[in-house]
């Protein structure tokens, strides 16, 4: 705890054995999947998937790609959390020392599981996954809560897969990738080195949102770089850095505009969504961005009703600009102009094109709204200042849309003083730190993350 107030780690991680994971697959997929060092020196995986080309699993794929636009990370073992973060007695240390109650722990190799071009190899790995770090979190006075995965290639698998970890294995929640990459319709043959994406907002994943109001729980969207999920401005840089720099603040802002937009939080107005490891500076921007556009672009615009000029107006400002000679060239020059601008054959009233109507069915929802209903979380690690102007950006809501992350077990993620230097970077009153470093991560997991506290824990997370 810090001065008494409840420390939950929205977003830690687990650098998953391999010797043990392997032995959670399905023996049939079991040598599909391994570590491989690469030029560099560096240890990465490798998946043998199938191959859209010769129909057979004998694509040969490394995560994180290891060269070439979107380049994926390397030397990534942090020297500080790399040992805790596969090992929990060093990790349950690590806490103590730091004053963090709780670690809600995400997997690192399994965010590359819905890039995966084969379906069943890519179930097979999230149920192995999800029964390894169950078995991995068990007893630790309850103080290690794992999140689940599931991928996006079957939605009926990881509905199913969804109910299993939360009802069967006790998880508190799952993750899941921010799209699906799919064939570019002007490049089939190209996938998936050239490709586009579904969000998870497209209709196709609605049951699982759906599931995820049913079963309560918070869903936690991850990405990462270099796994050729669609990346933003990430897919057009050829170092990490630069990769790194972007990759999940585009993929969460990507996710999180297109839930808003395409209805997603309108038909699910309880679901609860953590955009998590991008950050949280960027969300007063988005927003401010999300209102405008919906304030001039959707409730107030009126697509059959397109601004038109007089001509005759038209006409005397093109003489003025030139000189104000008046002359039949002019006036002709800006009657053939004001016809092409403004066409008098097309009646605007007369257009039936649903597409100039883009997300009408918003028109009566200000997405702000969203933000106030408590739907959206994101996550800051301790040297983040964005959330001590999140409230002068975004008004008293801005208390409750971030939670504290040490983003433990990652080569970004800072140990020592971490919880300290969180609740020392503004002066923040007590109520509003309490929900900084634990609050709204209670908010985010629901009740499943309060019955699964420990006794002492449950205490202090009452009053929040």
């Amino acid at each position: 705890m810090y001065n008494d107030l409840l420390v939950i780690d929205a977003d830690a991680h687990k650098i998953e054995n391999p010797l043990i994971l392997r032995d959670y697959i399905d023996k049939e997929y079991r040598d599909r999947i391994g570590l491989v060092v690469d030029s560099l020196g560096d240890q990465r995986v490798r998946v043998w998937d199938w191959n859209p080309q010769t129909q057979q699993n004998d694509f040969s794929r490394m995560f994180p790609k290891p060269h070439g636009l979107g380049k994926g990370g390397f030397r990534t073992l942090n020297p500080d959390t790399t040992l805790g973060a596969m090992f929990n007695r060093i990790r349950l240390e690590h806490m103590d020392q730091e004053g963090i109650d709780v670690h809600v722990i995400y997997g690192t190799v399994n965010l590359i599981f819905s890039s995966i071009l084969d379906k069943d190899l890519a179930i097979a790995l999230c149920q192995a996954y999800n029964d390894y770090i169950v078995d991995d979190c068990k007893g630790y006075d309850n103080r290690l809560q794992p999140v689940g995965v599931i991928s996006l290639q079957d939605v009926d698998e990881a509905v199913k897969e969804m109910y299993r970890c939360v009802n069967e294995l006790g998880m508190i929640s799952v993750a899941v990738a921010p799209n699906l990459p799919i064939p570019h319709p002007k490049a089939p043959e190209a996938f998936p080195e050239v490709r586009t994406c579904k969000s998870l907002s497209h209709p196709d994943f609605r049951p699982i949102l759906q599931a995820a109001v049913d079963l309560d729980i918070g869903l936690g969207i991850h990405g990462g770089p270099g796994n050729d999920l669609i990346g933003g401005i990430s897919d057009h840089m050829e170092t990490f850095v630069l990769s790194h720099i972007f990759v999940q603040r585009n993929q969460q802002q990507h996710a999180l505009a297109r839930m808003v937009f395409d209805g997603a939080f309108e038909q699910f107005p309880t679901l609860r969504i953590g955009f998590l490891e991008g950050g949280c500076g960027w969300l007063p921007d988005l927003a401010h961005t999300f209102h405008e556009h919906w304030e001039k672009r959707i409730r107030d615009f009126d697509p059959k009703n397109p601004y038109r000029p007089s001509l005759m107006e038209f006409t005397k400002l093109m003489i003025e600009e030139h000189g104000g000679r008046e002359n039949v060239n002019i006036i002709s020059q800006a009657r053939n102009l004001f016809d092409l601008l403004w066409n008098k054959e097309k009646d605007p009233t007369q257009i039936e094109d649903d597409s100039l109507y883009e997300h009408y069915h918003l028109r009566d929802r200000d997405p702000l709204d969203y933000f106030h209903r408590g739907q959206i979380f994101t996550s800051f690690e301790s040297d983040d200042p964005a959330p001590s102007y999140l409230p002068q950006a975004m008004g008293e809501v801005g208390k409750y849309l971030t939670c504290f992350s040490g983003d433990y077990g990652h080569w970004d993620g800072v140990l020592h003083n971490c919880v300290q230097d969180a609740a020392n970077m503004a002066d923040y009153d007590r109520d509003h730190l309490a929900l900084l470093l634990g609050g709204n991560a209670l908010k985010l997991y629901g009740q499943r993350l309060r019955n699964a506290l420990p006794e002492h824990l449950a205490v202090a997370a009452a009053t929040h």
